[in-house]
């Protein structure tokens, strides 16, 4: 196994006695997640002293990392395609790990975060088609806001990125043009702006770019201190990127969750649903022939659905629902170690 730099704090097995040697693990994908995914790893260390190695290098070369075996697990916020899968040759099962908000942040000095727009006029902005921040649709829209003459620079990722497959699959379902135009995926053929590796690196741009807008993570848009956009849903209202909003949007999901868990919850119906929203899944083996390590990984993920859940409302992830952390678990225990 490639022994690949930590991004992520260590960690050691519950069930093996403290004397023994620290087993480590190997993974790699999301940055979606790592806001939360670090504070996990810390606290799991600090009562096993399991050790997780992971990079935080994208869901994409997370999932190629998988694929090729240098890693025990990844983290993606995009599904794998059954074509995609099938390249593996031990099925590959999708978990749950968390729930977050795209948030769609900008820099206009002056201008506090609550600017409002619809979805085709934040479809043009991507596009390319409205290009200055007082073009009449944005104005329309924001009347109470002094919007300057400024250009729009466009920051969007330029690695295979879950968070960009959230994003563009949300565009997709509420925007014709850039269903047509461009689509969606982990990596797809910005008509315009400058990208970016990373949730990191996307806010990076925004933060130093006056007249930027970007997408990322909400953590990020926190952590940076950023103003962030409100977004029409499907029920005309502009709720905030929240815990609850975020919350009300997974809860749409639940009764038409498949049995695997790949789901899409963007532009989801009720009134209080953020409508860029999605799930990060831990990308796992059905079968793992080392005993211990299987068995430190079961262990983690079954600690990520219980103690780790309560963790995430501070770091702006909410809990995932109690409904579908039970069938999770019932997932987890279909993991078959050391055959």
């Amino acid at each position: 196994m490639l022994r690949l730099k930590p991004l992520f704090l260590s960690l050691s097995l519950l069930a093996l006695p403290a004397a023994s040697f620290a087993l480590s693990m190997n993974g790699a994908g999301s940055t979606f997640i790592y806001p939360l995914a670090s504070k996990w790893f810390s606290e799991y260390n600090k009562s096993t002293g399991v050790e997780i190695n992971y990079q935080s290098i994208g869901s994409g070369a997370g999932i190629r990392q998988l694929l090729a075996g240098t890693i025990d697990f990844g983290a993606s916020d995009a599904p794998m395609a059954d074509s995609v899968m099938a390249k593996s040759p031990i099925p590959i099962l999708h978990l749950p790990a968390t729930i977050g908000a795209v948030a769609v942040v900008y820099n206009l000095p002056g201008v506090p975060t609550g600017m409002k727009l619809t979805p085709d006029v934040l479809a043009g902005i991507f596009l390319g088609t409205i290009t200055k921040w007082n073009d009449p649709a944005i104005v329309a829209l924001n009347p109470s806001m002094s919007l300057p003459a400024t250009d729009i620079s466009v920051a969007h990722r330029s690695d295979g990125s879950g968070t960009t497959n959230i994003f563009t699959d949300y565009l997709t379902k509420v925007s014709p043009d850039w269903a047509s135009k461009v689509g969606k995926g982990s990596a797809v053929n910005w008509p315009v702006g400058l990208g970016g590796k990373g949730n990191e690196a996307v806010a990076g741009l925004v933060k130093q770019v006056e007249g930027a807008i970007g997408y990322v993570e909400l953590a990020y848009a926190i952590k940076n201190n950023l103003t962030y956009v409100l977004i029409r849903n499907q029920a005309g209202n502009y709720p905030t990127p929240s815990l609850e909003s975020t919350s009300a949007a997974a809860a749409g999901s639940l009764k038409t969750m498949p049995a695997d868990f790949r789901t899409s919850i963007t532009n989801m119906p009720g009134k209080d649903a953020y409508p860029i929203c999605g799930f990060t899944w831990f990308l796992v083996f059905q079968k793992y022939t080392d005993a211990a390590k299987g068995k430190a990984l079961v262990d983690f993920l079954n600690w990520a659905m219980d103690k780790g859940q309560a963790m995430g409302p501070d770091l702006y992830y909410p809990q995932l629902p109690a409904s579908l952390v039970k069938k999770v678990k019932a997932s987890i225990a279909t993991i078959q170690v050391g055959q």
